[in-house]
């Protein structure tokens, strides 16, 4: 595919120190490294708690169909990990949905928002914000919906998992 980010990183080049793309601009250098592969798995470091925040950053893919970023409790498949907030992007209906996942059961999915904030090809912005009755999500730096904890120990959800339709330029 034309535009890639490992096509675009063949084109960064280190000169004293800086990142230059093959035009001479200048390129952040953590946004493109380390590489960010999806699907992807990490660590969140102590866990979630009141206060911390998750940014995702990433580019939607040219045709996309959905893409999901999940905070888990643990990476286990066999019994799966009880998933603390699923956020689900579909293109198709252009719906924002979530849902969380305890002891195997999926709770009550919900999908209403003002606005579908995900264009094909463009970059994105997500702002997952822990706070001690739920997490705030902001796409773009617009605050688009809430989404009341239902797990109660937020120290539990220590695992980021992304996959679907998108290029990851950065989390944090």
């Amino acid at each position: 595919m034309a535009g890639t980010v490992a096509e675009r990183d063949a084109l960064v080049s280190a000169e004293d120190g800086h990142l230059n793309n093959s035009l001479g601009s200048p390129v952040q250098a953590d946004v493109y490294f380390p590489r960010l592969i999806v699907p992807f798995c990490g660590h969140i470091k102590g866990g979630m708690r009141p206060g911390k925040k998750i940014l995702v950053m990433g580019i939607v893919d040219l045709n996309p169909e959905s893409f999901g970023i999940s905070l888990t409790c643990g990476e286990s498949e066999d019994p799966p990990a009880d998933v603390a907030i699923e956020l689900k992007a579909v293109f198709t209906d252009r719906q924002f949905v979530r849902n969380s996942c305890v002891a195997g059961e999926w709770g009550e999915e919900q999908s209403s928002i003002p606005y579908f904030p995900f264009i094909p090809d463009q970059p994105f912005r997500v702002e997952i914000l822990c706070e001690h009755p739920r997490f705030r999500i902001f796409v773009d730096g617009h605050q688009l919906f809430d989404f009341y904890h239902r797990i109660e120990t937020l120290s539990a959800i220590d695992t980021i998992k992304i996959n679907g339709d998108l290029q990851l330029t950065k989390l944090g």
